[in-house]
């Protein structure tokens, strides 16, 4: 049964983890937060792969918006294929992995730390090759993951992300939305018990695309990752502005799209998107607590709770674990066992 597979407990077990790992983990981050402002950093280079990386893509915009830092996204080969890497300057060099292990992103890290430049991991293993070559390391607190698609140390990921975010900009409002997250998770979780009936429409689904825009543009490429692991799909994720330009021509009678609209800046944009594919007679899953959002959707999926903008990609991407997982076994697939994949990937 479901219930009994890791990956299925494990998404359950995210309000718990993320709850600890803002109590456990707030010290070791805001001493990061302290040598950021020490050392005057103006931007910083992310180095992760797969899930991780859709941690750097909502620290683009979290760490842009509320803190002013541009955030770029490392090219690992030219430090391990090309042997090239870039000079750092003012910036701090982020690390971002489970497991830790993955060589391509340990050896940013240790070309970082060679010249000198702030480096910091954020992992599930603090004794990791990754934290060795990091002078501040932030434990994801998440305990073991047994599940290879990886669901608690993604949201613990984006957790610490915006618990730096609040260190820097020390703002206690936004630090009391954080600490909240837990409830509203878990709320999210509780509302989505049966949405193993609304998968069963998409059994024979063979291609779909994720939508998400500004914070949680993340979270659409974190999705169809989820999708693509657990349930074999060819699923491609976007922000609607991309789709618009040329990808909007897939788009014909029945063809499914997922949309990850919650409440926030982007949500005007994203009702007019909305509308432009019902007039392409698009199949919609919308996640969202809105109103208009949800009553366009096919298959609505309802945010129970509403939040600021900022913080709402660690429950919106929960409706979309749930959906990816209760779609792996209406297919017969082991959600534990994704055909060709290991828990740790090792990349040069």
């Amino acid at each position: 049964m479901l219930e009994q597979s890791y990956v299925y407990h494990e998404i359950q077990e995210q309000p718990q983890v993320v709850a600890r790992l803002l109590e456990r983990e707030r010290v070791a981050i805001e001493q990061l937060a302290a040598a950021i402002r020490q050392r005057s950093i103006e931007y910083v280079v992310i180095a992760a792969r797969g899930t991780s990386d859709n941690t750097g893509r909502y620290a683009q915009y979290l760490l842009g918006a509320v803190n002013g830092l541009v955030v770029a996204l490392a090219a690992p080969s030219l430090f391990t294929i090309y042997r090239q890497p870039p000079r750092f300057g003012r910036c701090l060099v982020l690390g971002i992995s489970q497991s830790g292990k993955s060589p391509d992103v340990v050896s940013v890290l240790s070309e970082a730390r060679r010249q000198g430049t702030l480096t910091a991991a954020i992992t599930n293993d603090p004794a990791s090759e990754l934290a060795q070559q990091a002078d501040h390391v932030i434990n994801l607190q998440a305990g073991e993951e047994r599940a290879v698609a990886a669901t608690k140390t993604y949201t613990c990921q984006l957790a610490a992300i915006a618990m730096l975010s609040v260190a820097l900009a020390e703002n206690q409002p936004m630090l009391s939305t954080l600490l909240g997250i837990p409830e509203v998770m878990a709320a999210t979780l509780a509302a989505h018990r049966d949405i193993g009936q609304q998968v069963q429409r998409y059994r024979y689904m063979q291609q779909c695309v994720v939508i998400g825009r500004g914070y949680n543009y993340g979270s659409a490429y974190e999705l169809a990752l989820k999708l693509k692991e657990l349930t074999y799909t060819l699923v491609e994720p976007y922000s609607s502005a991309d789709f618009l330009h040329g990808p909007l021509a897939l788009i014909e009678p029945g063809f499914p799209v997922i949309v990850i609209a919650p409440s926030g800046a982007a949500l005007a944009e994203m009702r007019g998107f909305l509308q432009t594919l019902r007039q392409h007679q698009a199949e919609i899953v919308a996640i969202s607590d809105d109103e208009q959002i949800l009553a366009v959707a096919d298959t609505p999926l309802r945010l129970p709770r509403t939040v600021p903008e900022w913080i709402s990609p660690l429950s919106a991407i929960l409706p979309g674990q749930l959906f990816a997982v209760h779609l792996a076994e209406a297919r017969g697939h082991d959600p534990d066992r994704p055909r060709a994949l290991r828990k740790v990937t090792e990349t040069r």
